[in-house]
């Protein structure tokens, strides 16, 4: 009589390649450890860390313009943040050009700011006006950022984005009137914006 031999086991399927995320943690660490070059411009992203085109002269002056604007405007009700984080989940940690933040007394020296300190964030536009509306406005609104303004600075344009539902934003327009702009998050200011553009 002949005994069969037994069926050669079948190895576990060996698993392929896979993209590795970054978390928050990790990118800090990074920087922490001069991993990342401290001098270059980076943002995480949904877990990738991108690289940010420099700075020119009209992105930094609307910059410099409306952080002056918005912080003479607030008074101590909100804090407003020039180019730092916003930890939005696990894995981003992009940097508005500009965040008006709920008034914290440390300032955030504790902990960055996440979603529910955030009242307004803007983004200067120029090279990066498609990642801004696409890729960056999505992440807000999935994250419930209540408004975002984008600064369309080839266009000449200030548009206003409110109301996130899942992934975008149900309100949008254009500001008709940069003399008298308001924002959801403090009702009762009104801004000049008149020399934005």
């Amino acid at each position: 009589m002949t005994v069969a031999s037994p069926a050669p086991a079948e190895s576990p399927p060996r698993p392929g390649p896979t993209r590795h995320l970054i978390s928050v943690g990790e990118y800090f660490r990074m920087g922490e450890a001069a991993i990342l070059a401290p001098d270059a411009r980076y943002e995480l992203i949904e877990g990738e860390i991108i690289d940010m085109p420099p700075i020119g002269p009209p992105h930094a002056g609307k910059t410099n313009r409306l952080t002056a604007i918005l912080s003479e405007a607030v008074n101590k009700r909100a804090i407003v943040s020039a180019q730092n984080p916003i930890i939005l989940g696990d894995f981003s940690a992009p940097q508005p050009d500009v965040a008006v933040l709920r008034y914290r007394d440390d300032y955030y020296e504790r902990s960055h700011p996440t979603a529910p300190d955030v009242l307004l964030l803007i983004e200067i536009a120029d090279t990066s006006l498609a990642y801004d509306r696409g890729t960056k406005l999505t992440l807000y609104a999935r994250y419930r950022i209540p408004e975002v303004w984008i600064v369309d600075t080839p266009g000449g344009h200030l548009d206003i984005h409110r109301d996130p539902d899942g992934a975008r934003y149900t309100r949008q327009f254009r500001a008709s009137d940069l003399s008298k702009v308001e924002t959801l998050g403090l009702p009762d200011l009104i801004l000049d914006l008149g020399g934005l553009f």
